[in-house]
């Protein structure tokens, strides 16, 4: 059945009939995973008897004779509606047959390449015309006119708002008009005490100021208080993004202090009647968004479909064809460029292409055409992607999706085959690649090290995948009012609360539970204890979040569990009975208040990935030494063979250090309070962990040493690496480390040597950051050095007088962070030869140092960041 659904994907949307066959098959395979299942966990509950004596046996057997009896009449039960599936469509193998041969041109398992610039969906339409605009936009924002003004940029889905606005937003002319600036997306179902505080945290973040206390607490009247307090005596640029009612512009005005200092807001909307309402109440202008012109559509076409290349003449007007379609909508067209661009250039295969965009398209709604279009791109994807792209409608619309959540969700709900050679999350990332790379993810947030860390899909992508996902039963969503529910439910997401479930709906076959700001997490967890046997089959329980305050005894009798995450919420405690969730694979307790584990998670045999740590961080430019606080672990830590992820061991416990040695799967390792005898214990650990990427450490105490000399062979495909604490020198190893891509070094107090003559070298390093790392009065940064470094920070060099920047050093260097440094007088000799210099952020510098960028200054230091688009 299983195989049968993965051919029958490719076609079954073209046949009616076929479609509903293949839901009945769908359903058939479902039932028969869930009987399974169910038969190995009624067994297994009964199995702790030692089957020594025929009477062992036989009590066993009697034992389970009922449950072998319930699993016999639902297996039976499940052959006879297989037998009707296959009448009632005339000979089963010969139609499958048919479905097979005639889906030999379309399945198959396209290849993906690393191109992330086909991922970002936006930014890419933004290449063509959107110049003249953009001029236009930016001379009407940074007038003279000190009154507050509102704009709107107002269009369809699809035309290019944000893109539009983001350039505008991001350009230097406004960077350096306006003193704040703030980016807020609202969406369509925005809640006014969380829009308020995320406008807040941006604001603070915006000027490196700690939020308010009590933030969290504060009703809606306060927070607009604290926001309208802010502005009061700035000149700020403002930008909500998405709003979709009035009812959010009528929250959003009246934070808007009037103060005649020249700010302004930006909004855009798909309510064109929204904008121009609003826009009357103030000195508004509302840009209404217009189509590419065909100029314009077939520049962006061809430089997506052909790359550098030209479009070959044959291809031409098969592609014009296909560009008419897209009426000139941005998305539409970089949407079907992705298709095109993995295609071969064949006449043949295009014509195929033309066709399948349906002559069925009637009239010139660009909606529809556009939902055509990506219909198509979805289309087209092998089934094992498209189970993966439908399984993104469980996380709200406005919500980023995390890379490493993400990840492990997907190999924990089975998505993900065993490729030799490579782990289930690694086979999932390149699934991800693929996604981004056919323009359907797109990438909100970079890491440091320039590997992607959050997601969004485009609200058009968002509907056409939950009424997919609907019509497959992959994902229900709670908070989907006046929806038909299915008879049975998969897959749960709670996006406020479970008030909107009916009573009679059967929870028997729930396999995930994922709850998003829910605001009763209690009561749905007595909705789960009610169920009792119901919902045995929970595979994913994601509490992320939730108002817990105690670990939910619920959860330890939920034997199918393979992902458990309660991460930021105060549970204090994890009880031992954990150790009955033998198939537990993802256990995420960070950002909890837990310290320590049981023994009996020494029983959890699959463990993968096993979080718990927490920041405490009140300010967040300079953090304090003890900001991680980790956990003891158990001894006999080893016998967690498959472990890759283990964060953040207190090593206080020294024996779990050597024991460590054996968990050669590791992937990330974080350590926190290492003693210096250790050192020696954890080297002859660390060469045994072949498999390392990211290694943090830090120290018992601020003034203790980390003494890591004795480790000769590092791993080498390390590619993050974290000190905290005092180094007598650089260790010895880290400039073979030719994969490194981000080092941290903390309170390292080197004294003697310039730290970065062994680091100048290190091939890939693309960020460094040295934190009271260096006591010397001057860092010089050498010709030929650092060749692809991106971000450098220098933080708290109690002892820094200058610094020297040689033509050729860092020439690809985009954000510099100077903070703290008081003996710093002036700015970085050669700071000017930056070329790709994009963000200066200075913190607590000497009141010299600033003077000295005083741009009205003679002989001051303004003109060598003048050309900078931030500072």
């Amino acid at each position: 059945m299983t195989h049968f659904l993965k051919v029958a994907d490719a076609i079954e949307d073209r046949d009616p009939k076929i479609k509903v066959w293949v839901k009945q098959v769908r359903e058939a395979a479902y039932d028969t995973a869930d009987a399974l299942d169910m038969y190995m966990l009624r067994l297994r509950y009964h199995h702790s008897a030692t089957f020594c004596t025929f009477v062992c046996k036989v009590s066993f057997f009697i034992k389970t004779l009922k449950a072998r009896h319930q699993i016999a009449s639902e297996v039976k039960g499940i052959k006879s509606r297989i037998i009707n599936i296959s009448v009632g469509n005339q000979r089963y193998s010969d139609m499958y047959g048919k479905i097979e041969q005639g889906s030999s041109s379309t399945y198959s398992v396209l290849p993906w390449y690393d191109c992330r610039g086909d991922a970002l969906l936006l930014q890419e339409a933004d290449l063509v015309g959107i110049d003249k605009p953009k001029s236009h936009l930016i001379q009407w924002l940074v007038d003279d006119d000190p009154h507050l003004k509102v704009l709107f940029v107002a269009g369809a889905g699809g035309l290019g708002k944000t893109t539009l606005t983001k350039k505008v937003y991001d350009d230097a002319t406004v960077k350096r008009h306006f003193q704040n600036h703030a980016w807020i997306t609202v969406s369509e179902s925005f809640k006014v005490e969380e829009l308020l505080k995320d406008m807040i945290r941006v604001l603070f973040e915006h000027v490196s100021q700690p939020v308010p206390q009590g933030v969290d607490s504060m009703d809606a009247n306060s927070l607009k208080g604290i926001i309208n307090a802010f502005l009061q005596q700035k000149r700020y640029v403002l930008v909500f993004d998405d709003v979709w009612h009035i009812d959010a512009w009528q929250v959003l005005r009246i934070v808007l202090p009037e103060c005649n200092h020249g700010s302004r807001v930006i909004l855009t909307t798909r309510n064109v009647d929204l904008a121009s309402l609003a826009s009357e109440e103030y000195h508004g202008m509302v840009y209404k968004l217009k189509p590419l012109t065909p100029k314009e559509s077939w520049a962006l076409f061809c430089s997506k479909t052909f790359k550098e290349n030209s479009c070959p003449s044959y291809l031409e007007d098969l592609s014009k064809k296909i560009l008419a379609k897209c009426e000139g909508l941005p998305l539409a067209i970089v949407a079907i460029s992705g298709l095109l661009s993995t295609k071969e250039k064949s006449a043949d295969e295009w014509e195929r292409i033309y066709h399948g965009l349906g002559a069925e398209i009637e009239g010139n709604d660009k909606l529809m055409i556009m939902k055509k279009i990506l219909s198509l791109s979805y289309f087209d994807l092998p089934w094992y992607l498209k189970l993966c792209f439908l399984y993104l409608s469980i996380f709200p619309g406005d919500c980023l999706i995390d890379h490493w959540r993400l990840i492990r969700l997907w190999v924990a709900e089975g998505f993900v085959e065993v490729k030799e050679g490579m782990t289930r999350e690694e086979v999932a990332e390149s699934y991800l690649n693929e996604l981004i790379n056919k323009s359907l993810v797109h990438v909100t947030k970079f890491r440091q090290d320039q590997r992607s860390k959050a997601y969004q899909i485009h609200d058009l992508w968002r509907e056409m995948i939950i009424t997919k996902s609907r019509e497959q039963n992959i994902v229900t969503i709670a908070s989907e009012r006046g929806r038909a529910w299915p008879e049975k439910l998969r897959r749960l997401s709670v996006h406020h609360n479970l008030e909107d479930i009916q009573e009679s709906i059967c929870f028997t076959r729930l396999r995930s539970l994922l709850v998003f700001s829910a605001i009763d997490s209690v009561s749905i967890l007595s909705k789960l204890a009610s169920l009792g046997e119901g919902v045995r089959l929970l595979t994913v329980l994601d509490f992320s979040g939730a108002q817990l305050e105690t670990f939910p005894h619920e959860v330890v009798n939920l034997l199918n569990l393979t992902y458990l995450s309660l991460r930021a919420t105060n549970v204090k405690m994890t009880p031992k009975s954990i150790g009955k969730l033998k198939k537990l694979e993802t256990l995420d307790l960070k950002e909890t208040n837990v310290t320590e584990l049981p023994d009996e998670i020494l029983k959890l045999k699959h463990l993968r990935h096993l979080l718990l740590y927490r920041y405490n961080i009140d300010d967040q430019i300079y953090f304090p030494f003890h900001c991680v606080i980790g956990f003891k672990a158990p001894a006999g830590i080893e016998s967690l063979l498959y472990l890759q992820k283990l964060c953040a061991i207190d090593a206080s416990v020294s024996i779990v250090l050597r024991e460590v040695e054996k968990l050669t799967q590791l992937r990330r390792l974080f350590i926190v309070r290492l003693q210096k005898e250790d050192g020696t214990m954890l080297c002859s650990s660390l060469e045994k962990l072949n498999n390392l990427r990211s290694l943090s450490i830090a120290a018992i105490e601020e003034d203790k040493i980390i003494d890591l000399d004795s480790l000769s062979l590092p791993p080498r495909l390390l590619r993050n690496l974290f000190l905290g604490g005092r180094l007598e020198k650089i260790p010895h190893w880290i400039p073979s480390l030719h994969n490194l891509k981000r080092l941290r070094l903390r309170w390292s107090k080197l004294k003697d040597l310039d730290p970065l003559q062994s680091l100048q070298d290190l091939p890939n390093l693309l960020s460094l950051e040295l934190s009271a790392a260096y006591e010397g009065d001057g860092l010089f940064f050498k010709a030929g050095g650092f060749q692809k470094l991106k971000q450098l920070w220098l933080v708290r060099l109690v002892g820094l007088k200058w610094v020297r920047v040689e033509s050729n050093s860092m020439p690809l260097l985009e954000e510099l962070y100077l903070r703290d440094c008081k003996l710093m007088m002036e700015l970085p000799s050669g700071v000017e030869h930056l070329a790709n210099l994009k963000y200066l952020e200075f913190s607590d510098m000497s009141v010299t140092f600033v003077s000295n960028l005083n741009r009205d200054l003679q002989g001051g230091d303004y003109w060598k960041i003048a050309h900078d688009p931030k500072v």
